[in-house]
């Protein structure tokens, strides 16, 4: 069962990633920086990984195409992700984005014969629950008071289903996912490397970052630099982590079927959650214990 113990290692391994996001974001680092860090890692990571098996192979065009693909809903995930965060608890907002395996377990049941289990079927029923009671408003105790916060979980998880259900995709076409993902991560490090260049040149270089210390012996750009050094450093660590959690996530899926893996991998928002809550002591209301409760359970009950 090589594939299962890969799997659970790149969930483990995975969502580091994600709580270094949280920390970065805590500490006042750049979200564009944070990202730019983060892709220059994995970059390299999975090009050293791709020339070491001898399989990198950037002349194919498939590749590219799938890479921009991938890509695209890694970025944009991430940037969604880390927007989401800056408007509810990281908690529930990493859980809620890793229900995208209800589109991975759909895609494999539709394309690849994959067969859906009835506990698979009550786990995705206990998701759906979760669901329902985040959209649940209960006064001034309900902490995410902005819609915003609905659409950018949303989306992301939408966009993080291109990302990993496209990593199944290439397994099927035979194309190597590590160099897949090397293509995907430098194109995503080349839009982040322009947009935080606008970032640390743009009308708002020098402003203190939500959460910053602005006292008067801080000088003029000294807290921009900080903030961008904050998030490319943490940034520079998660990438670390999503280059080793993608990669036991590809090898997963080259053994095992899509049904187990993926939610086994959806479970790196426990990671996240656990963290969050140990380390910025976040608060939930109890309708969002209930939803995090439910989210859990579905997430055991599709691996089962």
């Amino acid at each position: 069962m090589i594939w299962f113990l890969s799997a659970i290692s790149s969930a483990l391994v995975f969502g580091l990633a994600g709580l270094f996001m949280k920390i970065s974001q805590m500490r006042g680092g750049a979200s564009n920086s944070l990202l730019l860090g983060l892709y220059a890692a994995g970059t390299c990571g999975f090009w050293g990984q791709a020339l070491l098996a001898h399989s990198w192979d950037p002349l194919d065009v498939r590749v590219w195409v799938a890479g921009a693909i991938i890509g695209l809903g890694s970025a944009w995930g991430n940037l969604l992700f880390m927007k989401a965060l800056d408007y509810g608890p990281a908690s529930l907002t990493s859980p809620l984005t890793n229900a995208n395996i209800l589109l991975v377990i759909l895609m494999g049941a539709l394309w690849f014969d994959e067969p859906l289990h009835p506990v698979a079927i009550l786990g995705v029923s206990c998701l759906l629950i979760a669901v329902l009671l985040l959209t649940v408003r209960r006064g001034s105790t309900f902490s995410v008071k902005d819609n915003r916060w609905y659409a950018f979980v949303f989306f992301a998880m939408l966009l993080f289903f291109f990302r990993n259900g496209g990593l199944k995709v290439t397994e099927a076409m035979d194309l190597d996912n590590t160099s897949v993902l090397w293509s995907g991560y430098l194109l995503s490090w080349i839009w982040f490397a322009v947009a935080s260049r606008k970032e640390a040149s743009g009308p708002e270089a020098g402003k203190a970052e939500p959460g910053e210390r602005t006292d008067k012996a801080s000088k003029p750009g000294k807290i921009a630099k900080s903030s961008l050094r904050i998030g490319y450093l943490w940034g520079l660590a998660a990438g670390i982590c999503s280059y080793g959690g993608l990669q036991l996530y590809s090898a997963a899926l080259g053994e095992g079927p899509s049904h187990l893996v993926a939610p086994i991998f959806a479970t790196n928002g426990l990671v996240v959650a656990l963290g969050s809550v140990l380390l910025f002591r976040e608060k939930l209301s109890i309708l969002q214990w209930g939803a995090f409760a439910f989210l859990m359970l579905g997430l055991v009950l599709v691996r089962i």
